[in-house]
Order: C-alpha cells, then sequence, then structure tokens
C-alpha cells in the first residue's frame, strides 16, 4: 500500500508510512495529487471480506457498495454522518429506479461513485 501511494504521488511522512504498513483504523492523507482517507475498520462494516464481495467499480476504481457506505454512516453516528443519510438514500432509490430502466450494461451499480463521499451528488447533473 506504502509503495502504490508513493507511486501515487502523496508524500507520506515515515510515520505516515508506518501507520499505513501497521493497518491504523484511519489514516487522512492531504499531501499528494487527491485527499485520501484510508480506513481499515470502517463502523457498521462487520468483515471486510463482506464488503469486498459487494464492492464495484466505477471508472477503474472499486468503492464501497452504497449499502454498506449508509450502514457505516449510520454506524458511526456522528453529526455530519447523519446530514449525509437523507442524500444517500435518495441516491440509492435513484440507482435502483435507473437500474429497472437501464441495460445492466450501461450502469455501474451501488456506489457513490468516484468521490468516495468527499463530494455532493445531484442525480440529474452528476457530481459536484
Amino acid at each position: 500500500m506504502v509503495r502504490a501511494l508513493l507511486d501515487l504521488g502523496f508524500n507520506l511522512s515515515d510515520e505516515e508510512q508506518e501507520q499505513t504498513r501497521r493497518g491504523k483504523d484511519f489514516i487522512q492523507l492531504k499531501n499528494g495529487p487527491f485527499d485520501l482517507d484510508l480506513i481499515y475498520a470502517p463502523d457498521g462494516i462487520e468483515r471486510f471480506a463482506d464488503a469486498w464481495a459487494r464492492r464495484v467499480e466505477v471508472e477503474g476504481f472499486m468503492v464501497c457498495a452504497i449499502d454498506d457506505i449508509i450502514a457505516s454512516k449510520r454506524a458511526a453516528n456522528r453529526q455530519k454522518d447523519r446530514e449525509s443519510l437523507d442524500r444517500l438514500e435518495d441516491f440509492r432509490a435513484y440507482q435502483e429506479q435507473r437500474r429497472m430502466t437501464e441495460s445492466p450494461g450501461m450502469y455501474w451499480g451501488n456506489s457513490l461513485g468516484p468521490c468516495r463521499g468527499s463530494c455532493d451528488v445531484n442525480p440529474d447533473q452528476g457530481y459536484e
């Protein structure tokens, strides 16, 4: 993981490299080409293997299924997570509606998309 982050252009301190190697529960990186949260033990996700089995690929990135994102936000129960639940649930309903009307090959599955929860989702206009 450290090698991949360095290859992507992250300027990791020795402490960040060590935290990444040992799998610290949460690491926030703001020293690369984009901000990145590494979460090794997300709230609401019982087993990584189960969440991994539900993952989807969006534009070449593996992302959590929307149901897992919602479960994690509910379990964390932080104010900012509670504030995003309605929007995430609306997005899930929108995806379900699209799934019924589009062919499976045109649809990108149960995921929040490439922003990993760090951007606003407008189902009619995409990511902002």
